[in-house]
């Protein structure tokens, strides 16, 4: 009673707004409840069920199509290769989201594991059936390109970083043209350049498939973005570590890698992974070059006659997906940032 007095009825607003909420709720739970779960089609082998049905939800879509959602084209037969590939990538999240694992080891580990999801979904020898990238799509595709992505692209944005702030003027004139030209434009514009323009200034005979296309586009698009929230989280290190760690006699490098990049990646965690998230969701852009990404495969299962018009359900079961990756990455972020403050404060009250 305590708790609901101080934080639900503390004060007249406080308690106006607690009643309203709960009206809304008690006017908009039951019936969604009613639609979602109880008059729902959880399953049928196509639409007449469903419109049969007619008040409640039509998930069975979501069971007939889930394949298709989440590998794309991908040959029916050999759809346990993504799915195997989509098990050991999450199994990579959660391994690097555990901290006593953070060791050389993870590293070795990333490596295998992304020369496993590799040798799965290319194939083409030890008795597996090449598939070419073109076939990929759906979770996977997404899953890969937010992976590789943030992964090539954090180490480049934290090189821009320091190159905006260095005091040689070419290398600072060449990190603020990169970062200023490529956060001007939309990430459109950028993957339409890297599928329309990049295979002109290659050799002849050369060419690049449009997976790549698109990855190097939003690797470019990425880094720009992620370099000025690094920059912000370098600007916030008092000058004192730098002349601390000057004073100890460490070098450039040195001094920036053990000093001062880990309190300004610290400092930057929140807006980091606010940008991390954007680029997951950015990546359903690649459907303008012609990519089959979640969103796009739902789409394009919505396009079939049989099951038009339950656009709603589709649409639910991406932003649930959506919100489940992005929801774990922000309380991540969360629980790191708190985990990391305490160390600081033991350390702190140690010395």
């Amino acid at each position: 009673m305590r708790w609901l007095r101080e934080n639900l009825f503390g004060s007249w607003p406080s308690a106006l707004a607690t009643l309203a909420i709960l009206w809304l709720a008690w006017m908009l739970v039951p019936p969604l409840v009613e639609w979602a779960f109880v008059d729902a089609v959880w399953s049928a082998p196509d639409s007449r069920p469903c419109r049969a049905a007619g008040a409640g939800a039509c998930w069975a879509l979501i069971a007939e199509k889930h394949r298709f959602i989440l590998f794309g084209t991908y040959p029916y037969e050999q759809h346990w290769r993504p799915g195997l590939g989509i098990l050991v990538l999450l199994a990579l999240y959660v391994v690097s989201a555990m901290r006593r694992f953070w060791r050389a080891r993870l590293a070795l580990a990333w490596l295998g594991g992304l020369a496993l999801i590799g040798w799965l979904m290319w194939g083409g020898f030890a008795g597996l059936s090449y598939v070419e990238n073109e076939r990929w799509g759906g979770l996977m595709l997404t899953l890969l390109l937010a992976t590789f992505g943030i992964a090539i692209a954090f180490p480049i944005s934290i090189v821009l970083a320091l190159g905006r702030r260095s005091r040689l003027p070419a290398v600072r004139a060449l990190a603020v043209l990169w970062i200023e030209l490529v956060r001007g434009v939309p990430l459109i514009s950028l993957l339409f350049m890297a599928s329309v323009m990049l295979p002109l200034f290659l050799p002849e005979g050369v060419s690049i498939d449009k997976l790549l296309r698109a990855l190097i586009a939003m690797i470019v698009f990425a880094a720009a973005y992620l370099a000025e929230v690094v920059r912000g989280g370098l600007q916030a290190i008092p000058h004192g570590q730098e002349e601390a760690a000057d004073a100890l006699g460490l070098p450039y490098w040195r001094k920036t890698l053990f000093v001062i990049l880990p309190q300004a990646l610290r400092v930057a965690i929140p807006p980091l992974v606010n940008t991390f998230i954007a680029f997951f969701k950015d990546t359903s852009l690649v459907v303008i070059i012609g990519l089959f990404d979640l969103l796009t495969s739902i789409k394009v299962a919505l396009t079939e006659p049989a099951w038009s018009g339950f656009g709603v359900e589709a649409y639910l079961f991406a932003s649930l997906v959506y919100f489940a990756f992005c929801f774990a990455m922000s309380r991540y972020s969360q629980n790191l940032e708190r985990e990391l403050e305490r160390g600081k404060t033991h350390v702190l009250r140690e010395n």
